[in-house]
């Protein structure tokens, strides 16, 4: 009994450690020993193992790009019920990628995920809420999901969260929540809050007025391709000082992007 044990435990430790390795090769960028790490570990039912190969088939990386077999892989770790294949089958269901098109088969792996705190997962419901998307369109259960995963630093629904507080959908506007949120998702670099938030700046909503600032933001996303806020940086120039420019383009140049957790 004690060699039976003994030789269970040795068994775990020894997936374990082929696993790290394997997580780590991906890491890395070397995904064909990724692949061949994780492959044995999948087949004898390691889910974290099915969820890397599941991404593997996804991406096609180190295999042809194969979305039927990522969502086998997806499917085999869901039903484990790890959150991060919940949530990644739900996602292949909501886009129809290997699967027949299903919002509500896709609601119900999100929720099972979502359940159990995965913040993507939280925001992805909350945007089936949102748009009515495989359940009732509900604002309020939209913005419940949005503000769960926005706690938790997922900055998509930080932005979202925000645009509610902006224009008051579903919820009572509040110019200040919108700008806090906005931040949080703009420090994270996300172009659309970093967009938002410069224009908060340039009218002086919820926060006082502030050019230089409201530059520096708009600056920020359109580097990050935002078409929207470079047009909204040339009109905003326009009432600015040379110096003031300057200022705001150095600061810009010196803006490191916040990470959450």
């Amino acid at each position: 009994m004690a060699k039976s044990a003994t030789k269970s435990t040795s068994s775990r430790q020894d997936r374990t450690a082929q696993l790290d390795r394997a997580k780590k090769a991906f890491k890395n960028g070397d995904y064909g020993t990724a692949y061949t790490k994780f492959l044995p570990l999948a087949e004898v039912g390691d889910a974290e193992a099915q969820l890397w190969l599941g991404y593997l088939f996804y991406a096609g990386e180190a295999v042809k790009k194969d979305y039927e077999e990522a969502v086998k892989w997806y499917h085999l770790a869901a039903e484990k019920g790890l959150a991060g294949a919940q949530c990644h089958l739900g996602a292949m269901y909501h886009r129809g990628e290997g699967v027949g098109q299903d919002d509500e088969e896709a609601v119900k792996w999100y929720r099972m995920a979502a359940e159990q705190g995965d913040p993507k997962a939280r925001r992805r419901l909350g945007v089936m809420y949102d748009l009515g998307q495989g359940v009732p369109q509900d604002d309020e259960k939209a913005i419940e999901w949005y503000r769960l995963a926005a706690e938790q630093g997922d900055a998509s629904a930080q932005f979202r969260l925000g645009v509610r507080y902006d224009v008051g959908q579903g919820i009572p506007q509040d110019f200040k929540e919108a700008v806090k949120w906005y931040r949080l998702a703009a420090e994270q670099g996300f172009s659309n809050a970093q967009h938002h938030l410069g224009l908060m700046y340039w009218r002086g909503r919820g926060i006082p007025q502030h050019y230089v600032q409201a530059h520096v933001w708009l600056n920020l996303a359109g580097a990050s391709g935002h078409d929207e806020a470079r047009e909204s940086r040339e009109e905003l120039a326009e009432k600015m000082t040379p110096q003031q420019i300057e200022i705001a383009q150095e600061l810009a140049r010196d803006w490191k992007p916040k990470t959450e957790g």
